[in-house]
């Protein structure tokens, strides 16, 4: 008889023996370090996750990621569907729903908000038909490096590669995050009934400090004084990719961004930088990328109704794969 219970850390080695099994996940010390910086470690909360198990076999594996938004001044606790798997042998057994309808029931007792994700168009009907509602795209920006830049990226239509391309461009971004509470302070508030991530110095420096992710920073301004930004380089197909994961920058200070951007693109060689944010912030010279990126899904658990997309104030740091 299928049993589910809550996991522990206890379960990490046969946890890990599943993703490799499922996910293509590598037995080593880099995937348990990943996992442990992502589920463990986060300041946001550690992850909760549930197990379905067979006379003591591992079938499945279930988790949220903690996450916090923020909207006009509340904290809006939420979990990011990430990480499940099912052994081959037990596939078709309806163990994916019934871990997250567990979880679900879970979450609210705990009165998490929402859960969110960003499935592809082969797990988005199975989220859909158990109460996820398609939220949109939020809006992608693009800067080519130059014209044939420009080709590789209008041509790199496949998946990004999980793991970072190495870059002396900028610095360490645990180094350049140092001290981000001041720069957080000097941003402008988000427009009534936006949600943004509730981001502080210690999400910051959890967020992008594993080092095999290898994401950097660049200053915006003369020695940074009006901010930085956050990004990092992977391959997409034929590209070399810049992706902007986040944009930490002071108000008024967009031709100090676009200088930033022509900087790390110069530096790292990049084919182009990507990012997300709204298209009418043209200053910063990336340039509006219809009908693509990443699909938002949202589910209510204790919030009853969906934000429309463009309440969304979402970086790519926010919502890419990790």
């Amino acid at each position: 008889m299928t049993e589910v219970r809550p996991a522990t850390e206890d379960d990490l080695p046969r946890v890990l023996e599943l993703l490799q099994a499922t996910l293509g996940w590598v037995p080593d010390a880099q995937y348990e370090a990943f996992f442990r910086w992502k589920h463990l470690d986060n300041p946001f909360g550690r992850s909760p996750a549930w197990l379905a198990e067979d006379d003591g076999r591992l079938l499945a594996f279930r988790t949220f990621l903690r996450w916090e938004w923020e909207r006009d001044g509340e904290v809006l606790r939420a979990v990011r569907a990430v990480d499940t798997a099912t052994h081959p042998d037990a596939q078709g057994r309806g163990l994916f729903r019934t871990l997250t309808m567990h979880a679900l029931d879970a979450m609210h007792s705990e009165g998490v908000a929402f859960v969110f994700n960003t499935p592809n168009d082969q797990s988005r009907p199975g989220y859909l038909k158990m109460g996820w509602h398609d939220v949109g795209r939020p809006p992608v920006r693009l800067r080519p490096r130059g014209p044939r830049s420009a080709i590789r990226a209008v041509t790199a239509r496949v998946p990004a590669d999980k793991w970072s391309l190495r870059t002396d461009a900028g610095v360490d971004a645990t180094e350049g995050l140092r001290g981000v509470g001041t720069v957080l302070a000097r941003r402008s508030p988000a427009p009534p009934g936006a949600v943004r991530t509730n981001h502080t110095e210690a999400s910051l420096l959890w967020r992008y400090g594993f080092g095999p992710l290898a994401y950097r920073a660049v200053p915006v301004g003369a020695g940074g004084e009006d901010g930085l930004i956050v990004f990092r380089l992977r391959r997409r197909g034929p590209a070399v990719e810049a992706a902007v994961t986040e944009v930490l920058a002071s108000p008024g200070s967009d031709a100090a961004v676009r200088r930033a951007i022509a900087s790390l693109l110069a530096a790292s060689r990049a084919d182009y930088a990507i990012a997300l944010g709204p298209a009418r912030r043209l200053g910063e010279g990336l340039l509006p990328l219809p009908r693509q990126g990443p699909r938002l899904t949202w589910r209510a658990v204790v919030e009853p109704v969906p934000t429309p997309l463009e309440s969304w104030h979402v970086s790519l740091g926010d919502i890419e794969l990790f």
